[in-house]
């Protein structure tokens, strides 16, 4: 199988120095890494203004204590923001109109302008794509289903996992998301649906899935915190449940314990993509530093401390990781755990030389998972046309 050469395993732990990790600096932008080359230290770039989202409530009352006014003022505005949606300074009516223009020019900047939005399933799949302060593209995609409604968030710019079959990680790392920019994806998706923008009229956000661009658990402090910010009950948060938002990764086995530690009830799930090494190595180059093993050994430790079914991500690659005898592998490795599998015919992005699963293939999969008393389902494709199905993020500007 012609593929990217696999890095030399090294030591787990991303603080071990590793001539496959890139410095901080990272790649040059616009430039696909070099293959297996990981990046874990976010490029330096300047930091976004700092917006109400990022700050506890305790925090916003002590940001509005410093400019001299009235602590319960953040209160007001976190009001505005979270619980009902506004965006437009001038509508915030019970605040007086000098103490209005400071706390929000201070407060509530502008993090994300819209460039493009693009629509398909009969405009219940809307892609968005966002340039932040510093000319920093990202993408978030919103679906609407006839039970749910759900928002793909990204928490990077780029990412720095290089899985050759994703077309984010092939174009490497830009910088981390601030927790702000990370819940201002959702706050913009609450708002259009508030408004009546999305096809099937006003509705709300159901679940929130951190599939979107980048390694969630890469940017560990920022996502937590968009979490957090999500899920406090209005006004301090959007007041979405924890046991709604999705948090995946590539298996950061570090991180996932740090996420264990923080007791959260949100649902984990891990893109494993090959149930044995010696593949998994090529197609998720993390795995030259963390093993299948112990990805889920973390995995069933996350399950076993939250109660949470864990969801295992495996994209169909035809003639790649499709066959029966990997199924059957899956299949001994899962069996009996606190565990539901993902399976996702691959999504084709530019250059790629690989394509989905073949259906009798990908039907035979299912069988023999099934036979191993392994829940699975398989992922529709919706916001393929628009390139915003799973792996297809890029945030390109071209038409």
């Amino acid at each position: 199988m012609p593929s990217p050469a696999a890095p030399t395993p090294r030591t787990p732990g991303p603080e071990s120095p590793s001539p496959d990790i890139a410095d901080a600096d990272g790649p040059k932008r616009g430039t696909p890494p070099p293959p297996g080359l990981l990046t874990f230290a976010a490029p330096r770039r300047a930091k976004p203004p700092r917006h109400l989202a990022d700050l506890s409530p305790a925090e916003r009352r002590e940001a509005v204590a410093a400019l001299g006014e009235k602590p319960f003022r953040a209160d007001q505005l976190s009001r505005h923001y979270f619980a009902r949606l506004v965006d437009d300074p001038a509508a915030m009516t019970d605040l007086p109109a000098a103490v209005r223009d400071r706390l929000a020019g201070e407060l509530l900047p502008t993090l994300l302008n819209p460039v493009r939005t693009q629509t398909c399933d009969g405009g219940r799949t809307h892609k968005a794509l966002w340039k932040a302060f510093d000319g920093t593209l990202i993408e978030s995609v919103l679906m609407r289903y006839p039970d749910r409604i759900t928002m793909c968030v990204s928490s990077q710019a780029g990412c720095g996992m290089n899985c050759p079959f994703c077309a984010t990680g092939q174009a490497g790392l830009t910088r981390n998301l601030s927790t702000g920019e990370i819940v201002e994806q959702v706050a913009a998706g609450a708002r259009a649906l508030a408004r009546g923008e999305i096809t099937g009229g006003p509705g709300r956000i159901s679940n929130i899935v951190f599939m979107g661009m980048g390694e969630p658990l890469a940017n560990f402090k920022a996502v937590l915190g968009a979490v957090r910010r999500i899920t406090d009950p209005a006004p301090g948060g959007l007041g979405i449940s924890q046991r709604s938002v999705t948090v995946s990764t590539v298996g950061l086995v570090s991180a996932i314990e740090k996420l264990t530690a923080e007791k959260l009830s949100v649902r984990l799930a891990v893109s494993l993509h090959a149930p044995d090494d010696e593949l998994r190595d090529e197609l998720v180059p993390i795995n030259t530093r963390w093993k299948v093993a112990e990805v889920l050994d973390a995995a069933w430790a996350y399950a076993a401390a939250t109660g949470r079914r864990v969801s295992i991500e495996y994209a169909m690659i035809r003639d790649i990781n499709d066959q029966a005898w990997r199924a059957d592998l899956l299949g001994r490795l899962l069996r009996g755990k606190l565990v539901h599998v993902n399976l996702i015919p691959l999504n084709p992005t530019p250059g790629s030389k690989w394509t989905a699963s073949r259906p009798r293939d990908e039907k035979e999969f299912v069988a023999r998972l099934e036979a191993h008393g392994v829940p699975v389902t398989v992922r529709d494709t919706r916001g393929r046309e628009i390139d915003g199905a799973c792996g297809q993020l890029a945030a390109a500007t071209q038409t």
